[in-house]
């Protein structure tokens, strides 16, 4: 079976987002001051081929584990869709 990953890298939420921080600063220089946190991740979509749905979703786990996610300073969710 076809399978597409979409997932979702985010950085801890007790750890300093630095980008985050800088894009909320900047948002109040050009005159939006109604957000009042921003945190920067990023979006991985995988497409891939497994037997099972639950071994789709061990290959996610492990490549976010292994590879994809620093799992010292980020979390990770993913969203499993079959073609």
């Amino acid at each position: 079976m076809k399978f597409v990953a979409e997932i979702d890298i985010m950085p801890h939420k007790e750890l300093l987002d630095p980008q985050g921080k800088a894009v909320a600063n900047n948002l109040k220089n050009i005159d939006i001051h109604e957000v009042s946190d921003v945190r920067i991740g990023k979006h991985i979509t995988l497409s891939f081929e497994a037997e099972t749905e639950d071994a789709a979703r061990e290959i996610v786990d492990a490549a976010c584990r292994k590879l994809l996610a620093n799992l010292i300073m980020e979390t990770f969710s993913f969203e499993l869709k079959s073609e």
